[in-house]
Parts: structure tokens; C-alpha cells; sequence
């Protein structure tokens, strides 16, 4: 059985090489690039995320990353965000709205997403912000990421989530509507997402030890 192709998508965005070498350990056969032939041909693709959303943002339009992320999921080849790279997949984040985006961006302003999903990234409620470390997950039924690891305890490095499953935002319809997982700092919010070809979690699988290995193994299955 030949190895599956992953891209991990290079554009900026921190230190993504912890994603290529656990993606290399579960069995990939890894890229790091943002190369629009070797996006469209890998079997997946992997969208990582570090920083502030807006900035996040910029560096993917830099690299066309909005088209080749819209072309492949039109297309039902899977891609994966994590953390800031899940982020992106809403419609929008408050990040900065209440003071107002360096660079001129009005207070009140919502960043615009990707818009993959419906809904708006804000900021946690807790008494301790950022979420650093690691928390459980509780995974829905039907799960294919979260398959023999519901429950388990996964690391988290964020300020920010998104609170509302995009299932309820959506109307039900012919396609089948997203898996959420949820994790709790101070709290709720949403600690992944399985909607067909694209799946994303908020916590770092990466830096997670054994459970994450099997959740990026776990994800390897679908390509």
C-alpha cells in the first residue's frame, strides 16, 4: 500500500515543522510547500495556523491559498486546518474589533474568514486567557478523527475560538451536516470539526502525544 501524499502549507504562518514530522511518523509521505501543482495533487492537505487571525489571513491571500483551499474542497479532496488554520474556516473573527485592527481597521470590525463554515471566532471567556495546555475533547458520534481516542485529553494554545456548531447555523439539507467536538476552558467552544472533505481542530494533534498521532492516523484513512 503506497504512502498517502500530504502538503502541509507553507506561508508563513510559525514552526510548522512539528506538523511534517508527526504526519511523517502516522506514515505520510510529507511537502512543505504552497506550490499550487503539488497542492491540487497531494492526497490531503494541511492548513497549520499560528498568530493573530488577520495576519493569518494576509499571509494565506499571499499565496493564493483561498483558491487552491475553495478548488480542492469543490473537488472532495480533504484538507485540514489547525488551530488559527481552523480559525480561518469561519466566516469571520473579532480579534482586535473592540480596539480596532493596527493598520486602520475600524473598532467593531469583524475580520473576514474564508467562510468555509458559518459563524464568527471571538474571544474566550475565562478567567485565565490564553488556553494553554491540555484539556479534554468530547467527540460526537460518527466521528472518524476521534475514533478509539473520544475523551482523551488533547494540547490547546489559543485566545480565541469559535462557539457555535456550524450545524446549527446551517440549514439541513441533502449533504450530510458537520460533526462538532467540544472542549471546555471557562467556557464551551468548538475543539474540532468533520464536514466531509474538510476536518479541523482547534487544539495542536502535533503536540499531543500518542493521541494526536492516531488522530492525524485516523485522518490519513480518509485520503
Amino acid at each position: 500500500m503506497s504512502q498517502p501524499t500530504v502538503v502541509v502549507l507553507s506561508y508563513g504562518s510559525g514552526n510548522v515543522r512539528s506538523a511534517v514530522r508527526a504526519l511523517e511518523r502516522v506514515g505520510a509521505q510529507v511537502e512543505l510547500t504552497h506550490d499550487d501543482a503539488a497542492v491540487e495533487a497531494a492526497d490531503g492537505l494541511l492548513v497549520p495556523g499560528v498568530g493573530a487571525f488577520a495576519s493569518v489571513m494576509d499571509q494565506l491571500r499571499a499565496v493564493d491559498a483561498p483558491r487552491l483551499i475553495d478548488r480542492r474542497l469543490a473537488g472532495g479532496r480533504p484538507v485540514m486546518g489547525i488551530c488559527v488554520g481552523m480559525q480561518v474556516m469561519f466566516e469571520a473573527s473579532s480579534e482586535f474589533a473592540a480596539e480596532g485592527a493596527d493598520g486602520g481597521a475600524p473598532a467593531g470590525a469583524l475580520t473576514p474568514g474564508l467562510g468555509q463554515w458559518p459563524g464568527t471566532v471571538s474571544r474566550l471567556e475565562a478567567d485565565v486567557v490564553p488556553h494553554m495546555g491540555w484539556s479534554e475533547v468530547r467527540a460526537p458520534e460518527g466521528t472518524v478523527l476521534f475514533d478509539g481516542i473520544d475523551g482523551e485529553r488533547f494540547y490547546f494554545v489559543h485566545s480565541y475560538a469559535a462557539k457555535t456548531s456550524p450545524a446549527e447555523l446551517l440549514d439541513e439539507g441533502p449533504t450530510r451536516l458537520p460533526l462538532a467536538a467540544w472542549a471546555t476552558h471557562g467556557e464551551d467552544f468548538l475543539a474540532a470539526v468533520e464536514n466531509g472533505a474538510l476536518s479541523a481542530t482547534q487544539f495542536h494533534p502535533e503536540k499531543s502525544g500518542d493521541v494526536g498521532a492516531e488522530l492525524l492516523r485516523n485522518w490519513l484513512t480518509t485520503l
